[in-house]
């Protein structure tokens, strides 16, 4: 039963064209070396690799940097520990609403006020510090800036870099060269690390849309190499890492507070992400793999999967050109630093509810102790 299933999942005639399969893979001709599906098993171990390098490089060079940078973390005031009020923080909401603040001001004796102050100050305490998106950013510029121009290596000397209908020549029978094949497991592999990383990754406000692009990303690796995309697939991930390095480099200068350098990085960034994303990914490579090899076979169930696996991520790339367009606009007029609008922003306490909240012998009204010395950096 398991066997005819995987018989008809795996039919020639859902993932090739007419007269084209599997065994194109296993004919050996002249040497030549086609793509196998237990070459993907070798995903994992770069994916360990990365997992386990990246905390290394985050303590050995990212933290170093970071202060050569003048990366530093603001103290902040810690909320004062409360068994009942974080009870309700953990189970209940970050967030508590005007009639919730109320009843839990009775029920601890303290004023809205202060209640409102705790959590305020109890969810800037779970929030990333500077230093940890510092780390977080540097270790993604790296990869991502290395494997940019380990991409261009790799093609610069094929003919379909410069010509993108050729990716489609002699398909699928195309052997695939040790470069080929180092620059797909590697970045595959990074992928995977992200996505076991993802769980204690900086989170952001579009942390849902984050995961679908890794899910859509690998996915996307991995099915073109099962089937021979690969050369399609090798222009897919050199357009996505050309702009990728450039963002990771503008937040690195944002935490650094470098205003001019990061506005001038980011503006870089904008372009670059404009130009590879929304104009040569759309009307240069999904055109090749949508509309001409129309040209040259008729439609089966493996063009349309893997040409949908791309739509999805031009339409994630059309949400965030929005997001970056709208940050351009903030900052070019007033000159400002650039904010990431996926971040969530940490919470600021007036200095005049500070001063409310003391009294002269240093204790705050309604006997809740004060908070002001209380201070600590995140690691």
């Amino acid at each position: 039963m398991l066997s005819r299933l995987r018989e008809l999942i795996w039919a020639d005639w859902i993932w090739f064209p007419e007269g084209h399969g599997w065994a194109d893979f296993e004919k050996q001709e002249d040497g030549k070396v086609f793509p196998k599906s237990s070459d993907l098993w070798g995903t994992l171990p770069v994916a360990l690799c990365f997992l386990v390098i990246r905390p290394i490089f985050e303590r050995t060079i990212a933290v170093p940097l970071a202060a050569l940078l003048g990366v530093r973390d603001k103290p902040r005031v810690c909320a004062a520990p409360h068994p009942t009020l974080e009870s309700y923080f953990r189970r209940t909401s970050k967030h508590p609403t005007q009639i919730s603040l109320e009843s839990l001001s009775i029920e601890t004796g303290f004023s809205t006020r202060q209640v409102q102050r705790w959590f305020r100050r109890r969810r800037n305490e779970d929030r990333p510090s500077k230093v940890k998106k510092f780390q977080e950013a540097s270790w993604r510029f790296t990869f991502y800036l290395l494997a940019f121009f380990a991409g261009l290596a790799v093609l610069v000397d094929k003919p379909w870099f410069y010509e993108v209908k050729l990716i489609w020549e002699d398909f699928p029978k195309m052997p695939v060269v040790p470069s080929q094949y180092w620059y797909y497991m590697i970045e595959l592999g990074f992928y995977i690390s992200l996505l076991f990383s993802v769980a204690s990754d900086v989170k952001r406000k579009d942390f849902k849309e984050q995961i679908v692009h890794h899910l859509a990303t690998i996915s996307l690796i991995g099915f073109s190499w099962l089937v021979n995309y690969i050369r399609a697939g090798t222009l897919i991930m050199l357009v996505h890492d050309a702009a990728d390095y450039l963002m990771e480099s503008a937040k690195m200068f944002n935490y650094a507070g470098w205003k001019k350098t990061c506005n001038f990085i980011f503006t870089m960034f904008a372009a670059v992400f404009i130009v590879t994303r929304l104009i040569i990914l759309p009307f240069w490579i999904i055109h090749t793999t949508w509309v001409y090899p129309l040209t040259l076979y008729p439609p089966f169930f493996g063009f349309y999967f893997f040409n949908g696996l791309l739509l999805v991520l031009l339409a994630l790339h059309i949400f965030w050109a929005v997001l970056i367009i709208r940050m351009v606009i903030k900052f070019l007029p007033s000159n400002g630093i650039v904010e990431d609008e996926r971040s969530d922003h940490e919470e600021s306490e007036s200095e005049d509810e500070i001063i409310k909240e003391k009294t002269s012998n240093g204790h705050v009204q309604n006997g809740y102790t004060s908070l002001n010395n209380n201070h600590r950096k995140m690691d």
